[in-house]
């Protein structure tokens, strides 16, 4: 197209910019579209017209519509606002069933609890533990049926209790993803506890006494787990109900959703905190009727803000409420592996490769080593029976030791450590497997020549590692962080390297210790993830140091589950905590399986980013073909 005719068909266009710019009142979006437009005609411009002055012309446009579109996103106070008026409560609407459904259930197990405990007074005893009902009727007797609130200075107690009220809405929504059946969980342990410590007091006369003292914090706070129940729910539909995206895709898009309600809790539960500390604190010295209004008040906010203003706000933009749901990112299939990377590169291509990779790699382990790994556990346990029978001050390390061996107490132990080196060995030649062979099929066939011709020089690139993993004290394993990486991609190399044997065990080594630092920190920032990964599961507060209600400082999520399955087992058999143990077992094991990779994938890219530092294989490529390639293939860069 001619330069005249490029300024004649979009010069009316161009005016309407230009009015744009020095419009302080233009609508952000309209803006937002009319920059894309304006950057379409400039690319095009400077593909055609690079020395004319139309180019000029439309870049300063440019420039002035993008100074103004960042000019008007500055606008955050309105935005958030915005977002609470408007966007949360029509999440709020859209998961309404969710959330009504989440109360049914609490409700539900609430009234069970009321009625278990009326025929059967001992009930809150198996709920909440002997010693705090013990307190609880020492201070009945003393006058002050909820004195347990007057412990601590109220700082202390707020901060305690604000953290505490958002994990556990935190963790009954972020439950959600065990298939909802989590959340369930959760709802189940607060809601029955509700009840039962509810009717508790009525049996003692006290049934008012304790809704005017419990209830000034618990509107907000009971309600918020309610609230988070429905979030939870909401989550983990996107795992069931996927429709026509992959589960992966729905459940990004529930997580999202969940997330805008969780959200909405926050200002809630720090108010829920100030209340029980400030308030309830004194709640013998307030007035009945001021009791009542701090209740009426709660409740009458909750009602409106999940209630009556989702309604009013999906009415007042019904076109909103059904608003289509944003594009999925794509990941790429195959990674160019003769490359050299940065770190950040490295860390964020080694979940990318994950993604795409793990289903593969657990098909593979799912034939080869899980049955493994199940017999040993049983074994295990039936040959150290004794040990599961005992709480663990950390259960982590303790279950670990017992299914792993990490105690070395008899011949079998060793024997089981031996086996579990093997598996771990298979287990990462699966993982490395997937570089060499990015775009074949899972194909057990194809892999099982190759695992056991790499199986016997891996375990042995490994075996410093296994020593110093199976038999270092646990609590000097921030130590290894310095001294693994003078072995760390010893078997990335052995995997995946190309020479003989002995060259592929030197490289290993000389590759980590000339990359120390790297390497170094690729496994510290690594560390850090599966530290925060592990924390619904290995809270490091969830240790257990039993205060007077023998529970953990700060429960985790396996707490509350294994808390669940014993007093469930209290029932039916006399080694209650044997299940709830196993139930440990099996979740630290399913841990282990599905992080590692993590760190074998960031293995592999580290390795042949220092192999392309040594040999440059991937430059010696480039060159090769440099100037081959078709007229129509070539970039404006090749002429540069």
């Amino acid at each position: 197209m001619k330069e005249t005719s490029f300024i004649e068909q979009n010069k009316e266009k161009w005016k309407k910019f230009q009015s744009l710019t020095s419009n302080q009142t233009s609508d952000p979006e309209e803006i937002a579209d009319l920059y894309s437009d304006i950057t379409d005609d400039l690319s095009y411009a400077q593909t055609f017209y690079s020395k004319r002055t139309v180019r000029v012309y439309l870049n300063q446009i440019a420039q002035g519509i993008h100074n103004l579109v960042h000019k008007q996103r500055k606008d955050s106070f309105k935005k958030l606002f915005t977002v609470w008026r408007v966007s949360i409560p029509l999440e709020i609407y859209r998961s309404r069933k969710n959330l009504l459904f989440a109360l049914f259930i609490f409700l539900f197990w609430s009234i069970v609890g009321a009625i278990s405990t009326h025929f059967n007074p001992d009930f809150p005893r198996m709920i909440m533990g002997d010693r705090y009902v013990e307190v609880t009727l020492r201070n009945i007797e003393k006058g002050d049926p909820l004195g347990i609130y007057h412990s601590g200075s109220q700082i202390s107690m707020f901060l305690e209790i604000t953290l505490n009220n958002i994990t556990v809405s935190f963790y009954t929504f972020i439950a959600g993803i065990l298939f909802t059946v989590g959340t369930h969980i959760l709802i189940f342990n607060n809601s029955i506890m509700l009840g039962a410590f509810q009717y508790f007091f009525h049996l003692k006369g006290l049934l008012l006494a304790s809704f005017l003292g419990i209830w000034i914090h618990g509107a907000f706070e009971i309600s918020s787990i309610a609230i988070a129940g429905g979030a939870g729910i909401t989550l983990g539909n996107g795992l069931l109900f996927p429709g026509s995206y992959t589960r992966l895709q729905s459940l990004q898009l529930s997580a999202k959703r969940g997330l805008k309600i969780m959200m909405s809790l926050v200002p809630f539960l720090i108010v829920a905190g100030f209340l029980e500390s400030f308030v309830t604190h004194k709640y013998q010295e307030l007035a009945e009727w001021s009791k009542w209004a701090i209740i009426t008040i709660s409740f009458a906010i909750i009602i409106f803000y999940y209630i009556i203003f989702p309604i009013v706000v999906a009415r007042r933009f019904p076109e909103l409420v059904h608003e289509s749901n944003p594009p999925i990112k794509t990941y790429k299939n195959v990674f160019d592996l003769n490359k050299i990377r940065n770190f950040g590169q490295i860390f964020s291509d080694s979940f990318s490769f994950y993604r795409v990779h793990i289903g593969k790699i657990m098909r593979y382990n799912l034939v080869l080593t899980i049955p493994i790994i199940i017999a040993i556990v049983i074994f295990q346990d039936l040959t150290r029976y004794d040990e599961l029978t005992h709480q663990y001050e950390y259960d982590w390390a303790s279950q670990l030791s017992i299914i792993m061996g990490f105690g070395v107490e008899s011949i079998s132990d060793v024997v089981v450590t031996f086996l579990w080196t093997i598996i771990l060995s298979i287990f990462t030649i699966s993982i490395l497997y997937h570089f060499k062979f990015q775009e074949e099929k899972a194909s057990l066939k194809a892999f099982l020549p190759y695992m056991l011709q790499k199986l016997p020089a891996t375990w042995l690139g490994l075996s410093f590692l296994f020593l110093i993993l199976f038999y270092l004290p646990w609590y000097w394993m921030f130590l290894v962080l310095f001294i693994a990486p003078f072995f760390w991609l010893q078997a990335s190399s052995i995997v995946l390297g190309e020479e003989r044997f002995g060259k592929r065990f030197k490289n290993g080594f000389g590759y980590g210790t000339k990359n120390y630092g790297n390497v170094l920190l690729g496994i510290s920032l690594m560390s850090l993830v599966l530290f925060i990964f592990a924390q619904p599961i290995a809270c490091v507060l969830s240790y257990q140091e039993v205060n007077f209600m023998r529970t953990p400082i700060q429960e985790d999520l396996l707490d509350k589950l294994a808390d669940f399955v014993k007093n469930v087992s209290r029932y039916y058999m006399a080694d209650f905590m044997v299940p709830a143990n196993i139930v440990r077992q099996i979740f630290y094991v399913l841990f282990i399986l599905f992080t590692l990779p993590l760190f074998v994938i960031m293995m592999g890219f580290q390795f042949y980013t220092c192999q392309e530092q040594n040999l440059a294989t991937g430059l010696k490529k480039q060159f090769s073909t440099f100037g081959k390639r078709k007229r129509y293939q070539e970039t404006s860069l090749d002429f540069d």
